[in-house]
This record gives C-alpha cells, structure tokens and sequence, in this order.
C-alpha cells in the first residue's frame, strides 16, 4: 500500500538499490539465485509476450493509415538514411573517447582467462558469417508464424508494413480488419500497464543475482573501462542528441522527462524490449503519428542501435590498448567501416554486440581473447548503452515527424504539461 503512494519511477529504483544489497550481502552464495532469477525472469517473459502482438497491431493500423506506398516509402528511405548517419557518428564518437581516456592502457594482463573466450566464441560461431546482404536477405519471412514465434523484428516488420498496404488498398473491405487490429493494439497497452506494476519486482532479481555473481567488486579491475563508456554515453546523448533535438525543435530534457520509468527500466533490465510498449504509446502521445512511431521505434530496435555502436567502438579500442596494438588512423578508418557493416549485419541476432566484436576484431587484427576480460563486467556496460539506445529511437521518431511535417505541436505541448503536472 504504501509504495502505491510512490510512481513507478521510484518503485524501480527501490526495487534497483534493494537487489544491489541484497545481492551484495550474499556475493558468491549461489543459493541466491534460485530465490531471485524467477522474478526477473518472469518480468522479462511477460515483456516479451507483448512485444510481438504490440507491433503487429500498431504497425498494420500506422500503415492503413497511410494507406500510400509512396509516402511509405519516402519515410523508409529518410529513416534508414538518418539511422546511418547517427550510428555512423556514434561509431567516431566512441573511437574519440577511447583516444582520449585510454582505458586499456596499463591493463594487468595476467588477470586474463583466455579459457572464458570459448564459451562466447561456442555460443555465436553459428551467426558470426552472418552478412550484411543476408541482413537484407531475411527481411523477407519464409514463414510469418515462424518469425513470430522467434520474435524476429525485421521479418514481422516487413510483413506488417505489406498487410498494412493491403488493409488500405481493399477499402471498406478492410475496415473490419482495422478496427479489430485497432482494438487489439489498445488491449495490449491495457496489458501493459499491468504488467509493468510487476516491474519493481522483476527489476529487484535481475539486478540482484547479477551483484551476486560478480561483485561490486569485479568492476574495480575494469573501472576505466566503465569510466569511459558512461561519459562517453552521457557526453553523446547530451551533445549529440541534444543538438539533433535542438536543431529539429524539440527538447532533449522533454524527452528524458516523458520516458523517465521507461528509461529507469531500460537501465535496470539491460534490456531495450522493456521500454518498447509504453515508448511507443508515450511518443504518439507527445504529438509523432501513429504511422511514424509503429514505423521507426521497431525499426530502430535493429538499425538506429547508438548506444551498441558507441560501446563498440570503445571496447575494440580498449583490446587494442590492452594487448598494446597501437592502432593508426587508417586502422580506425577500417574499423569505423568495419563496424558500420557489423553492426547492420547482425540485426536482430541474440547477444548481438559480442557478435559485432568478433566479428569486427579479427578483421582489424585485434586478438578475439580479449573479450573474455570484458564479458564479467558487460551486463554493467549493457545497462548504459540500452538506455541509450532508448533515448536514441525516440528521438528518431520525433525526428521523422518533423522531418515529414506531421508532428503535432500542440498534442506534444499538452502532454508535456500533463507529464510535468503528474510529477
């Protein structure tokens, strides 16, 4: 009762300290995780269970609306081209940082576990060949169900964008379909919020058994490394963010205030699919079209990744450094390019930044061992980069809005204010 008095943005990050004590007071008990890993795990099989059913259901009736293939496509091209750009940026911005901090440099290289390499190597070599052409490739579903069941974005994205054209090309006959696609999208952001009342609890486990496990202790060794990826995640998403929603006429801070729970969320779970839901709905409420939210959000959760490419770059570097390979400005022209590819051609892939790394460091000549240092430490990393990767995507629908003269000045203002009242 008396954390109903409290919002949700509190409730999480009660729940984020509490796992961190508690997870702190029974490091190296393996007993803990039994009693903790359920919560988390239940959360995010609930996140996953609407996410699919919450694309579907908004992306067919975002495009109906639009009903034109042309304009559909127009926005296709803005989008992926805006989402190169940004990535693109965030790739030379991480190498920056890395330049700068050199937070591989002194590393004690006798605290390296060359054996723990094999088992990221084991778990990703079925992916690892993984192209940019097939990316494209396997856009197109052999079988929807069978990527609705694997949960795979591209593929449900592509085959919505299509049934969505055709809902709209059939007319009055199609209005049915509509509006049963309508209400499905509303009941599942009914769902939603119910589901994210479980958030405190689900969020408490997570963090709790990873605390656990690894210490708080364990980013000592690595704290440079830590150091680094978190100013270097600030600094881009308030310099370059912040001039991107300067120069298209909105605000950074508005951004950050309206998906403050979601944002808390992202952070604590490491994972951007918790976010998804109610970014969606708040971003429609804060003035982007219903076509362009359902459109780009789900898009970006493959292709407009900010905060993954940053850590990337940061962690290909910071190998380097460790092994003591000085690496010239060509070589980090090639691993800009390198990375640019890498990172498209894995889209959708689990574990997807490790599968960038390894795919990436072998082809700049970085010893692939290195990742074994960072794997005790990534879920720490993972938790900044999901948060930027978050702010990233919502910014981009707020920007293809503008972009395409649709947003609503007037609804985003309101909103504002209701959001800035509830506080």
């Amino acid at each position: 009762m008396i954390m109903k008095k409290f919002g949700l943005a509190f409730q999480i990050l009660f729940g984020l300290l509490l796992g961190v004590i508690v997870g702190a007071i029974f490091y190296g008990n393996p007993t803990i995780e039994s009693y903790l890993k359920p919560a988390g795990d239940i959360f995010i099989r609930l996140i996953k269970m609407i996410v699919v059913p919450i694309v579907v259901s908004s992306l067919i009736v975002g495009v109906a609306g639009v009903g034109d293939i042309k304009k559909l496509g127009r926005l296709g091209g803005k989008t992926l081209l805006y989402f190169e750009i940004v990535t693109t940026i965030a790739i030379i911005f991480g190498l920056v940082i890395a330049n700068i901090f050199q937070p591989g440099a002194g590393i004690n290289m006798a605290g390296l576990a060359k054996s723990d390499i094999t088992k990221y190597v084991e778990a990703t070599k079925n992916v690892t060949s993984h192209s940019f052409a097939d990316t494209f490739v396997n856009i197109v579903p052999k079988n929807i169900f069978e990527s609705l069941v694997a949960g795979d974005m591209l593929a449900i994205i592509f085959f919505s964008v299509l049934f969505g054209l055709g809902v709209a090309a059939i007319g009055d006959k199609g209005k049915p379909v509509l509006s049963f696609f309508q209400g499905v999208a509303e009941s599942m952001f009914w769902v939603t919020n119910q589901i994210m009342k479980f958030a405190p609890i689900g969020v408490f486990g997570l963090i709790g058994v990873t605390v656990s496990k690894f210490g708080v202790g364990s980013l000592i060794p690595l704290g440079k490394l830590v150091l680094a990826v978190y100013i270097g995640m600030f600094l881009f998403v308030v310099i370059v963010l912040g001039l991107i929603a300067k120069f298209c006429g909105t605000s950074l801070m508005a951004i950050v205030r309206i998906l403050k729970d979601e944002l808390i969320l992202a952070y604590s779970t490491a994972s951007s699919e918790t976010a998804l839901p109610k970014m969606m709905e708040k971003m429609e409420n804060f003035g982007v079209p219903k076509a362009i939210t359902s459109f780009v959000i789900p898009t970006g959760y493959s292709f407009n990744l900010d905060g993954s490419t940053l850590y990337q770059a940061i962690a290909a570097l910071f190998i380097a450094q460790m092994y003591g390979i000085h690496m010239s400005i060509s070589s980090q022209i090639m691993l800009v390019l390198v990375l640019m590819l890498t990172s498209k051609g894995i889209a959708g892939v689990p574990g997807a930044s490790f599968v960038v790394l390894l795919a990436t460091l072998g082809s700049v000549g970085i010893p692939l061992e290195g990742l074994a240092f960072i794997a005790g430490i990534d879920r720490i990393l993972d938790m900044a980069r999901t948060v930027v990767n978050v702010i990233g995507n919502s910014m981009a629908a707020v920007v293809m809005a503008k972009w395409e003269g649709q947003y609503d000045k007037n609804k985003g203002k309101k909103y504002l204010e209701s959001v800035k009242q509830a506080a």
